[in-house]
């Protein structure tokens, strides 16, 4: 079958679930999460043969870890999709109303975007929170993932399809493209007809296709270059524990830190101490000439090592002069995703939460909080590190539009 025709079968699922009951929608999540526990030896059979598959072709250890399907997050990816079905479904929800001196009453009602495609990489959770969102959101899904996570997802989504048949909702309402073509993904790129927002989750390499390729709209989940800034009025043991914890709890996910920075007042006492502890834990660091002297461990930064994303055990450290300095570097290097400062000075938390540029600003916590889960949201269809109609964690509310509904009594305009 066709990209095209997958389109447009997507494309007619997505008005039948536009007005599909919150009930109905509530229960297909909950069957799909139900099923994601009777079906876990099937997944992770699939899942399996992809991980032998990537790993018998060099897929580098940040990518499979993102390619693996544990117990725990097939427990969390149920858990994510019973969370979306008890979040408020946004589909009807009045923004705002008002009438005008000729009586007509405007509204502003919340409604789905229509077909969202997903271009993703690797990551197989993916195909369950991009669909379970969509479906709350009354949307449909058309997946198209890589060829590394193929047998995964085929497998997820197919518990998807059938939690959908059992609630009668058309089951393509989640289709997933198995076709992983660079030809098919650029398709899915540019079908204007039936896609109505595209959002990739992928690389550089995915990123530059999109831009290059891309005719629909497009919300883009971009780099996560996160930095953590330790202040001179940061508590230094406090400061430990949430830099190693967005550094190591998770390297290969977007929202753990890349970068860290540390004021010169404090640089004495707290770049050794945490060189020795990241060292330790096998975290290659990197820095300016002011961090390379304070500690043996760290070795010369490039100026491409400043504004890279990792995704892997290794680190660039930075000294910064001041608040302004460290504030500069961070704006300068930074992608736009997450960037936390570690201080008890209001006012210089109070400075960096207002002069720092990027979807979303921390204090005094790990930057791996940045998470649609986390956020109170179930779960996430992406981060997005734009200024227009999303940023920052998406989920339902990100993934609808509005329309607005006028009420009149026989009005007419007259010039």
């Amino acid at each position: 079958m066709t990209v095209e025709e997958l389109g447009r079968r997507a494309k007619a699922a997505s008005r039948v679930l536009a007005t599909a009951p919150t009930p109905v929608k509530d229960a297909v999540l909950t069957t799909a999460a139900d099923l994601l526990g009777e079906r876990a030896a099937e997944i992770q059979a699939a899942n399996a043969a992809d991980l032998a598959e990537a790993e018998a072709g060099g897929m580098a250890a940040g990518p499979l870890d993102r390619l693996r399907l544990t117990d725990a997050r097939l427990d969390a990816m149920a858990d994510g999709l019973r969370t979306v079905a008890a979040l408020a479904d946004p589909v009807g929800e009045v923004l705002d109303g008002w009438t005008r001196p000729n009586g007509l009453e405007i509204e502003r009602v919340r409604v789905p975007l229509g077909v969202i495609a997903i271009i993703y990489e690797n990551r197989p959770n993916v195909t369950s929170d991009a669909a379970g969102l969509c479906i709350k959101s009354g949307n449909a899904a058309l997946l198209r993932g890589s060829s590394s996570a193929l047998r995964s997802n085929i497998a997820v989504a197919g518990v998807l399809r059938e939690a959908l048949a059992k609630h009668g909702l058309p089951e393509d309402a989640v289709i997933l493209v198995e076709d992983t073509s660079y030809e098919t993904a650029t398709a899915v790129m540019q079908m204007t007809e039936y896609v109505d927002c595209l959002i990739p989750r992928g690389g550089p390499s995915l990123i530059r296709s999109i831009l290059d390729n891309a005719r629909v709209p497009v919300i883009i989940d971009g780099d996560g270059n996160c930095h953590v800034y330790v202040d001179a009025a940061a508590d230094l043991d406090e400061a430990l524990r949430i830099v190693v914890n967005a550094k190591t709890q998770r390297p290969s996910v977007c929202n753990a830190a890349e970068s860290l920075v540390v004021h010169a007042d404090v640089a004495d006492a707290f770049v050794p101490r945490i060189a020795d502890v990241l060292q330790g834990m096998g975290v290659e660091l990197v820095g300016d000439a002011p961090a390379q002297v304070l500690s043996p461990h760290i070795g010369a930064a490039t100026d491409d090592d400043f504004g890279r994303e990792f995704l892997d055990l290794k680190m660039s450290v930075a000294v910064a002069a001041d608040l302004g300095d460290a504030i500069a570097h961070v704006n300068r290097y930074g992608s736009g995703h997450t960037e936390a400062i570690l201080t008890h000075d209001l006012d210089a938390a109070r400075r960096f939460t207002h002069e720092v540029d990027a979807a979303a600003v921390v204090v005094n916590a790990s930057t791996r909080f940045t998470d649609g889960e986390e956020f109170g949201f179930g779960a996430e269809i992406g981060i997005s590190t734009q200024k227009l109609h999303a940023r920052g964690p998406m989920g339902l509310r990100e993934l609808t539009t509005y329309k607005y509904v006028v009420w009149g009594e026989g009005q007419v305009r007259g010039s």
